[in-house]
């Protein structure tokens, strides 16, 4: 079969919100119609019909679930390929496992792109339920890895294909580097599994030797009140900033302002953000958590600390501030590293896979 004549069935989330899957899904199909696939999507999280019903918590999900499973099947007789975007939890059992038992009975193939951080907590708990499943798709393809090493360790193979990191918008800045070394970033959820309660420690003790540090906080969430309480107690509420959601241009516009990059994340899979502030020539200091430790290297393209520690997290921020040659380094080598990432070399992975799925059907 032709990749360029083949019909791609794609099932996954669409922003908003926007989280690292549902980014990933929106640029793969863009960026293969723009390669000359015919991409039909189905999207996980379409918006409630009616509108009232999403205050509806013990129905919604049905009213979400049987148009989804309709459009599933329709999907099915259409494609000669489902590439299927999946992760843990009830999202698994409500959104990719009946793809996986549906798919197939129409003869179409279904690779499932599975991504998420919690993936081992998950498996632990639920791999009886996940692996009949599983069994069905015609490949399992992971984005790191450590999500490669996790499903082995249930013997499930799995073949590797990183996420696409748009390396044309997310670049350095025109004229250098920053001048804003003492201006620190972060772009993760307002949720308990990043760890701002950590970076926000970290920068109170931090300040006590550079109290001009400043920390840029974007992104939303249920602990925004609690994380500003939090500054507060700290006294360092006048230092840091929460911005609010930002649109990718902003984001952009964030990094190449910022002198690092703080990812305090206590589960982590292969995080777009990260790589997105590598890409733009900002150094990064990340928990050594889940999957991070496979995409950046301690000293070369990142620093890295452990996880919950505000006082190796500290120490990190303070080695950046005060080495100007580490930074130019980390820059250097991070932005050289995040060229695996580009579409170029990402797309023609999924294209042989597309062809080669297809012609097995």
């Amino acid at each position: 079969m032709r990749t360029d004549v083949l019909r791609l069935g794609l099932v996954g989330p669409l922003p908003p919100p926007n989280g690292g899957m549902a980014m990933q899904t929106l640029q793969l199909s863009r960026l293969l119609r723009e390669q000359g696939l015919s991409v039909e999507l189905v999207q996980t999280n379409a918006p409630y019909r009616p509108r009232c019903v999403a205050g509806w918590r013990g129905l919604r999900a049905l009213f979400r679930l049987l148009p989804y499973l309709l459009r599933v099947w329709r999907l099915a007789g259409r494609s000669d390929v489902i590439h299927l975007m999946a992760n843990s939890g009830w999202s698994w059992q409500l959104f990719a496992a009946p793809v996986l038992w549906l798919a197939p009975l129409r003869g179409t193939p279904v690779i499932v792109n599975y991504r998420g951080g919690e993936a081992r907590d998950y498996l632990a708990a639920s791999a009886r339920w996940v692996k009949p499943s599983l069994a069905r798709a015609a490949s399992l393809v992971v984005p790191s890895g450590f999500l490669q090493q996790v499903f082995g360790e249930h013997g499930v193979s799995s073949r590797v294909i990183p996420n696409i990191i748009d390396l044309q918008t997310f670049s350095p800045a025109q004229g250098g580097a920053p001048d804003g070394a003492f201006r620190l970033v972060i772009t993760r959820n307002l949720e308990q599994i990043y760890g701002l309660d950590t970076a926000l420690r970290a920068l109170a003790i931090a300040s006590e030797e550079l109290p001009g540090l400043q920390l840029h906080i974007a992104g939303s969430g249920p602990l925004l009140e609690p994380l500003q309480s939090l500054a507060r107690e700290l006294g360092v509420a006048q230092q840091v900033h929460f911005v609010g959601r930002l649109e990718r241009d902003e984001v952009v516009a964030l990094y190449r302002d910022a002198g690092a990059m703080l990812n305090p994340a206590r589960v982590d899979n292969m995080p777009n953000s990260v790589l997105e502030a590598l890409a733009c020539g900002l150094p990064v200091i990340s928990t050594d958590v889940g999957g991070v430790p496979f995409i950046v290297e301690d000293g070369r393209t990142a620093l890295l600390v452990p996880v919950d520690d505000p006082q190796a997290m500290a120490r990190a921020i303070l080695r950046l501030c005060a080495d100007a040659p580490l930074r130019e380094s980390l820059r250097s080598n991070g932005r050289e590293e995040v060229r695996q990432y580009a579409w170029e070399r990402v797309g023609a992975q999924w294209l042989e896979l597309y062809r080669q799925c297809g012609e097995a059907a």
